[in-house]
């Protein structure tokens, strides 16, 4: 025969010896394997401990809008974009202390809740709402040319209706009336036949066509 067939005593000789020849490698390997476990559900638990206080934050912050004390939840608003910059609510608590502040009329501190709801939004859908909710607002305060910029650089991640009916106010605002009405149309191509804004947006549009024949 080519080869001989170990019985089984040969075969557990040569298995303790490759124990022994390796049996700091196979130790460490064990532990290192341990210890990433254990990081790692370390690490999991740590994340959802930090979410779970953010949102115990963000209904504090909640409950004090609800009783009107802008002040306390405009503490809680900094302390979530400090602390929970990575959770969603950072961005959120940013943008309803905008909306608060637009009711009252107070358009420079709603820009300022904007300003920092974008600049935590970290990437994707939410960033692209604080941006077009920081466009409207830039359009409201006269800088459309600002409005437009930042438009265009936000993620490509839904709300394409609200993108264009924000780039037509924009651009009407401008005096570019045949973008603007473009970007109008364009919105409503986006918009179903019984979307609630689909009226407003295409008031837009015949109210421009209105000025135009009247410049014209």
């Amino acid at each position: 025969m080519a080869f001989d067939v170990l019985d089984e005593h040969e075969q557990g000789e040569l298995v303790q010896k490759w124990l022994r020849e390796n049996a700091l490698s196979i130790v460490v390997g064990v532990g290192l394997g341990l210890v990433l476990i254990f990081g790692w559900q370390q690490w999991r638990g740590h994340r959802n401990a930090h979410r779970l206080d953010a949102a115990t934050q963000y209904q504090v912050f909640s409950d004090d809008l609800g009783k009107k004390d802008i002040d306390g939840a405009r503490a809680i608003a900094g302390k979530l974009q400090s602390d929970y910059a990575d959770t969603p609510y950072a961005v959120l608590s940013a943008m309803r202390l905008a909306s608060d502040a637009a009711a009252q009329g107070d358009a420079a501190a709603a820009n300022a809740a904007l300003q920092d709801a974008y600049a935590h939004a970290g990437i994707g859908a939410l960033k692209t709402l604080a941006g077009l909710n920081l466009a409207r607002s830039e359009i409201a305060q006269n800088k459309a040319q600002d409005a437009l910029a930042l438009l265009d650089k936000l993620p490509e991640d839904g709300y394409a209706a609200l993108r264009d009916e924000l780039r037509g106010d924009a651009l009407s605002a401008l005096g570019h009336s045949a973008d603007a009405r473009h970007a109008y149309t364009e919105a409503l191509t986006h918009l179903d036949a019984n979307a609630a804004n689909r009226a407003f947006v295409q008031m837009k549009l015949d109210n421009l066509a209105g000025v135009e024949k009247k410049g014209s």
